[in-house]
């Protein structure tokens, strides 16, 4: 399948898919969190929010107006902090809409968020993928020019199963993998400082040393992420360890 291209109004260096393979992980929030590290290091970002049917990128950063068109292409929102941003949420009437939406339609819109945005200059595109490797993930990555994907996982072993697919899926489309994320990896007690591996032992470094990836992260489980979260206020989160790994992807 031939690569789309963007518009004479958009120039995208590097596109970055952030995938799970499976739901309930934190796939969006890491691409929040990507996208606002690379960002506060001066490169220029936007985010495709490709999770169609489960949207919530919108929400992370707190923006509620819709894209608007200059009659050709859409415009995306973009954030306090400067990210451009486009998803289904931000052309839906109410947020609250579901989108009951066949796989065709919904690869379609995403062909669409890639080709018929206005993206300006771009360093970076993080891509929030939909969850598991079906259909519309395969459209994906056929269709848009993926440099590279984030794996996002959690320690439970189903988890790191499904992500396993995930790697294997990329590797047969000859997709490198850029780094490996374990989210809710541990927990610190705030009064006693404490690390308790709340869903068991971390497989980060041994399915890490399996497939050969070189960066990898592990996010803990923190009351003041989902704060932020639901604030919109996802860009306000200071994390050096997010941005160390934002780097290495450069």
């Amino acid at each position: 399948m031939e690569k789309l291209q963007t518009n004479s109004q958009s120039s995208i260096k590097k596109v970055i898919a952030v995938l799970s393979g499976k739901g309930g992980v934190g796939k969006s929030f890491v691409s929040s969190l990507l996208a606002s590290s690379l960002k506060k290091q001066g490169y220029r970002v936007g985010i495709l929010d490709a999770d169609i049917t489960g949207p919530s990128i919108p929400k992370s950063f707190g923006l509620k107006e819709n894209a608007t068109s200059d009659g050709t292409n859409m415009i995306p929102q973009i954030s306090k902090g400067g990210i451009k941003v486009m998803s289904v949420n931000l052309i839906l009437d109410d947020p609250a809409t579901p989108v009951l939406w066949r796989a065709p339609l919904v690869s379609q819109i995403i062909r669409q968020f890639y080709e018929n945005v206005t993206w300006g200059d771009l360093d970076f595109l993080i891509v929030d993928m939909p969850p598991g490797t079906g259909d519309v993930a395969l459209t994906i990555f056929q269709s848009l020019p993926i440099d590279g994907v984030v794996l996002v996982t959690s320690p439970q072993d189903l988890v790191g199963l499904i992500v396993e697919k995930s790697i294997n899926m990329a590797s047969q489309m000859d997709i490198p993998i850029l780094g490996l994320v374990e989210n809710m990896s541990y927990f610190v007690c705030p009064h006693c400082g404490e690390k308790t591996e709340i869903y068991g032992p971390s497989k980060l470094k041994d399915l890490a040393s399996s497939y050969e990836i070189k960066s990898t992260l592990q996010l803990p489980i923190n009351p003041e992420f989902t704060g932020k979260v639901d604030q919109g206020k996802v860009e306000y989160l200071n994390l050096s360890d997010m941005d160390l790994f934002a780097l290495s992807l450069d």
